[in-house]
């Protein structure tokens, strides 16, 4: 007999979270808007400068049923849902989304592009990875093209990923929180260079909200 939990996880109506909590998008496109965060567990990435490295590891958070998810998200007064990981699309997201969008909220997922996509999301924001490099698919999707600048090599990086997406997706680059002091001015020099670019940085850092 198939064990339920298990079947119950592949059919997305369970989810090993990891957190959840409402406060304003500090990164990207999206900066400054309430919304409900809902972080899954479980990376294939892993990169080594992750400030959320204990999502990594998805047998650390038991599957939680997607519907209380669902109801914790809707009682809060911005009807907008952020969707993050760790990387969510390890998971199927279709039955979350699904019951979100019956609910009226608004979809946001952010994910590296290393999955395919299982879900109906109204903005992607795609942050890719030089170690699991994003599929074509994801690419072609993607809403915003959100790069983390630790070092030179990763302008070469963004520009590579920049070539894939579509005309209408909005680029960002972003210091990794750790090498701010040094990246910034090397980004501000970078953007004034290639005006396609835009600025993305971790306010909710400076502000010290979640």
């Amino acid at each position: 007999m198939e064990d339920l939990p298990d079947k119950l996880l592949r059919d997305g109506k369970t989810l090993p979270v990891m957190e959840e909590f409402y406060t304003l998008q500090g990164e990207g496109f999206n900066t400054g808007q309430a919304a409900y965060f809902l972080r899954i567990g479980g990376c294939d990435v892993g990169c080594r400068w992750c400030d959320v490295k204990e999502s990594w590891n998805s047998g650390d958070f038991p599957p939680q049923p997607v519907d209380e998810v669902v109801e914790r998200a809707v009682a809060y007064p911005a009807k907008a849902i952020v969707i993050t990981g760790g990387e969510p699309l390890l998971y199927n997201l279709n039955y979350l989304c699904d019951s979100l969008k019956s609910r009226g909220m608004k979809i946001f997922i952010e994910t590296s592009g290393s999955q395919p996509m299982r879900g109906n999301f109204d903005w992607i924001c795609l942050s890719p990875k030089k170690d699991a490099p994003p599929l074509t698919e994801m690419v072609e999707i993607a809403s915003e093209l959100k790069v983390i600048i630790h070092d030179e090599t990763d302008f070469i990086w963004a520009e590579e990923n920049a070539e894939r997406v579509s005309l209408a997706c909005k680029l960002y680059l972003q210091p990794e929180w750790s090498r701010i002091e040094k990246m910034i001015p090397q980004i501000v020099q970078y953007i004034q260079d290639h005006p396609k670019w835009k600025v993305s940085l971790q306010s909710h850092k400076y502000m010290h909200i979640p």
